[in-house]
């Protein structure tokens, strides 16, 4: 009750600051929203996308996810992907992973993880993949970071090929797809991916799926 308590007033001080600085804030983003990003980021509770990138409330629309995946099956996600892309006409769609990912520890290693499992399915696909490169890397954090730089071009080269995005492309659709790994020792974001605008750069830039 005490972490519920000091979220709202939280809120109540972070709504009154906001206010001071323009009391039109709030009222201007009553009727409609405006962002020039989707970010498909780790469910992670180190990972805001909001305060790690500095946007405002109504430049970001957001999916997150274990291990920010982009399944062609996952409803959610297609589901946000098309309304940012058909409807709110984000010009950036930024997948994002991180260091230290819990999700990325557990497919790399054995054990049960019940429902979990199913989710980890094509984390484990870019392990097998990648085996001989992984394995030659013998620092643990340094391993885990570049599996976490491989799960973003694999999630990059799925979103790529959806129909959503192909159908953009097509159109003449200003859609730019890019990957970057948050660093959480140091609060950076490093680019894995920095432009990715049309299927012909897609299919010459990232792997096949």
């Amino acid at each position: 009750m005490q972490n519920f308590t000091r979220i709202l007033a939280n809120n109540q001080a972070w709504s009154a600051q906001v206010l001071q600085r323009d009391p039109a804030f709030f009222t201007e983003r009553d009727d409609a929203q405006q962002p020039h990003f989707l970010w498909i980021g780790c469910s992670d509770s180190r990972v805001p996308a909001e305060t790690l990138t500095g946007v405002v409330a109504g430049e970001m629309f957001v999916h997150r996810n274990i291990g920010n995946q982009v399944w062609e099956t996952d409803m959610n996600l297609l589901a946000v992907l098309q309304y940012a892309v058909d409807v709110l006409k984000v010009q950036h769609v930024i997948i994002c992973g991180h260091t230290n990912c819990g999700a990325l520890k557990a497919a790399m290693h054995d054990g049960a993880h019940g429902l979990l499992d199913h989710w980890l399915s094509d984390i484990r696909k870019v392990i097998r993949w990648n085996r001989a490169e992984l394995d030659a890397i013998p620092d643990d954090r340094a391993k885990m970071t570049r599996l976490s730089e491989m799960n973003v071009v694999r999630q990059l080269a799925i979103l790529a090929r959806t129909p959503i995005v192909l159908d953009a492309w097509a159109k003449g659709q200003t859609v730019m797809l890019q990957g970057v790994v948050y660093d959480i020792t140091t609060g950076l974001l490093n680019p894995v991916v920095e432009t990715i605008g049309s299927a012909e750069s897609a299919d010459r830039l990232l792997p096949k799926v």
